[in-house]
């Protein structure tokens, strides 16, 4: 985006802006932009509304930001709280707070540290990370590392590798959990090396698959190997 020759925008209390090109967008109190915005950074540290579309290279939400339409840019970070109404493109996304996608998501590398839910599609080459998310649609990815720490839900998820283990935190966050539901929740499970624990899905389909501790699956299908642990649930298993 070469718009380095344009001014800055910063609004420290209550305030608006009409939108358009800028080099930085610093929101530190209660700001709104009003229509389209393009930047190279915007970082909102207070409470800020886009009205408009965004275009940026980079996106922080560290307080709480609220995006009307639709957003694009090459890295996003939400340590505090997002609400994006609209579809979210972007090439690297990390959310260690709290963000909301109201379409669908595409990307090259999501790092889910936080809070995550997506009404539609989630479609990424890298899924990481998994503390709670919520996908009303597919999750599309080439590989899917989770370490789930608490309620996870998709409604079916699609890739090449797909791993979802338990998170192993400290002492403090095992008591916690054991008041919350720590697991995966999906209809459909489908790709190449599939290895699971706390997961229950109707549907697992791949060519290696691994069902490890603490899972209830109704249908495994696979075409090349399987692997069910003793401390699991599999109503059925069939090599096709």
């Amino acid at each position: 985006m070469n718009i380095q020759s344009k001014g800055d925008l910063v609004i420290n209390g209550l305030g608006s802006s009409n939108g358009g090109q800028f080099n930085l967008v610093k929101l530190n109190g209660r700001g709104t932009v009003n229509s389209h915005l393009e930047c190279k950074k915007l970082e909102c540290n207070g409470s800020g509304t886009m009205l408009g579309s965004v275009m940026a290279d980079t996106v922080k939400a560290n307080g709480n930001a609220r995006f009307k339409e639709n957003v694009e840019s090459q890295n996003i970070t939400v340590d505090g709280t997002a609400k994006f109404e609209q579809n979210l493109n972007t090439k690297h996304l990390k959310v260690s707070g709290k963000a909301t996608v109201g379409g669908k998501v595409k990307c090259e590398e999501m790092n889910i540290h936080g809070y995550l839910t997506v009404n539609g599609d989630c479609e990424t080459e890298i899924f990481k990370g998994g503390y709670r998310f919520t996908i009303g649609g597919l999750l599309n990815a080439e590989q899917i590392d989770m370490k789930i720490y608490g309620e996870c839900k998709a409604k079916e998820i699609g890739g090449q590798t797909i791993i979802v283990k338990q998170h192993k935190g400290s002492f403090v966050g095992m008591l916690l959990k054991s008041f919350f539901k720590t697991q995966l929740e999906t209809d459909i499970i489908e790709g190449d090396k599939i290895e699971l624990e706390n997961t229950t899905a109707k549907i697992v389909r791949g060519h290696h698959v691994k069902i490890g501790p603490n899972c209830q699956i109704d249908v495994v299908e696979y075409t090349e190997d399987f692997h069910q642990d003793r401390n699991t649930v599999v109503k059925d298993a069939k090599q096709v």
